[in-house]
């Protein structure tokens, strides 16, 4: 039976924290008199109010609260936290009336918690300063998830968190860095708290003001892509040496946090000896020098430029960060379709980055010349090997099954959006981009559009289908099931 009372009771915590930290935008809203300060501030007391009479209200022993917390309670916090979140960080956009409507403040809020960077505001630069920075900040909230940062610094609830984190934590498997789940997370924190801080002082030594650069900051090692600025980072476009830093940046982003860790403790051996890491650099790598040999041949770029646009593009898309330096759907038609499948690629487990991720990917085309080689030998014993061991059939099974789901719900949700009026092109695109937590997409929600034209049906559903990616489809779609419900 599920425990509710522990469910409101973290639910409770969570949205204390959550409005706690809508505060932080005051301090630019004071700096740039931009005149938000006051929608902040009622949004926050709004939603630490129902935090606080959900955590007050389910207060209860730690003993119960620790042998009462099972795996159904951590998929429900999961789904209701991030439902709660995306609703009450919609509201110092609608409070401030800077988006009028709640469809447009919750699409904008659950953009920006799931990282996906998809927008619906037409002029950014002309948003209250603090209200942009908390538009950034959901980002590195939900980059890493608001669920083990609680995990982390909230010990006074009582939970282990064992059972959240894995309901949370990116990718098909998480790799402990400490025995203790709550060590992992603080550990995980830290070099995601560290590593903002680092790129914000890189960009602002490089050029960017303060602003500038904190807010990106947060948006690139979230791989969420919110920028502050109308055109992305095409505004820097004369600054080369900005953009190279961000695609340093967003590759560190996409990187697995286990393998960043062995990085930083000198440990390169396991850094390379990662199957999915050696996938993300060589591929990254020789699917750069085909694209810029092809952009240079069909566009008048000088070799520089079309090597660092496409290197740009290609680690945005790939580690889903969404940011914009050049128009991809410009440059040719089988350029265009290229970026359309990175839509579906993703980069490593274990990172800030949306996608199907490229463990999966790296499983399937194992797992497929197993089958042929068992073609020729079929009494043969071929285990499928990644990071230098075996794969058990039940993740290979768990991996299919993700796979079969995620294209499903892709044609489904595109024919949904067909029927909601969409073209083709446009509704693959907008559903590709969501359920990937991308940002950019192709057709009329490509790299420089948005989503403001939209209808309010397709914006909501665009919205669960944001939440559907950013939680793994499992977490989200066992809600459905009647086996979760049954004692």
């Amino acid at each position: 039976m599920i425990n509710y009372r522990i469910v409101t009771n973290v639910l409770g915590a969570m949205l204390l924290l959550f409005g706690g930290l809508m505060l932080t935008g005051l301090v630019f809203s004071w700096y740039y008199e931009s005149g938000d300060g006051l929608s902040l501030v009622e949004a926050s007391g709004i939603t630490m109010l129902f935090g606080g009479l959900m955590w007050g209200f389910s207060r209860m022993e730690k003993h119960d609260r620790r042998n009462n917390f099972h795996k159904k309670e951590g998929y429900l916090i999961v789904a209701l936290g991030w439902i709660a979140m995306s609703f009450c960080g919609a509201l110092p956009y609608w409070i401030s009336g800077v988006v009028p409507t709640l469809t447009d403040a919750y699409f904008e809020s659950i953009s920006g918690l799931t990282t996906t960077g998809a927008s619906i505001l037409n002029d950014i630069e002309a948003v209250p300063k603090g209200l942009l920075f908390w538009r950034s900040l959901t980002q590195w909230i939900g980059g890493m998830g608001i669920i083990v940062l609680t995990v982390a610094i909230l010990p006074l609830l009582g939970i282990g968190g064992v059972e959240l984190f894995s309901a949370e934590a990116p990718g098909p498997t998480s790799d402990k860095l400490h025995p203790r789940i709550r060590e992992t997370a603080k550990r995980l924190w830290l070099i995601y708290v560290g590593l903002t801080i680092l790129l914000t002082l890189i960009l602002w030594a490089e050029g960017m003001c303060f602003y500038d650069a904190i807010n990106h900051g947060l948006t690139t090692m979230a791989t969420g892509g919110f920028s502050t600025k109308n055109n992305s980072m095409m505004y820097w476009d004369n600054v080369p040496l900005i953009q190279y830093t961000i695609v340093l940046f967003m590759f560190f982003a996409g990187t697995n946090y286990a393998v960043l860790y062995f990085g930083l403790k000198g440990r390169f051996n396991k850094v390379w000896n990662s199957t999915e890491f050696r996938a993300y650099a060589v591929g990254t790598g020789i699917l750069t020098i085909f694209l810029t040999i092809a952009v240079y041949f069909n566009s008048d770029l000088t070799l520089e430029k079309s090597f660092r646009d496409v290197i740009f593009q290609i680690l945005s898309i790939i580690t889903t960060t969404g940011f914009v330096s050049a128009d991809y759907t410009s440059w040719a038609p089988f350029i265009t379709m290229i970026f359309f499948v990175l839509l579906f690629l993703g980069a490593c487990a274990g990172s800030t980055s949306g996608g199907i991720k490229l463990i999966r990917h790296v499983v399937l085309v194992k797992h497929t010349l197993r089958e042929f080689r068992r073609l020729l030998k079929p009494r043969a014993i071929l285990p499928i090997r990644v990071n230098q061991g075996v794969v058990s059939p039940n993740i290979v099974a768990n991996i299919l099954v993700f796979l079969l789901l995620y294209i499903l719900i892709f044609v489904i949700s595109t024919i949904i959006m067909v029927a909601i009026g969409l073209d083709f092109e446009t509704a693959v695109g907008a559903v590709a981009t969501s359920l990937g937590n991308v940002g950019p997409g192709i057709g009329e929600v490509g790299p420089v559009d948005n989503f403001a034209w939209l209808p309010d049906r397709g914006k909501w559903f665009l919205s669960f289908l944001m939440m559907l990616g950013r939680l793994e489809l499992v977490s989200i779609l066992i809600l459905f099931t009647p086996y979760f419900w049954r004692r």
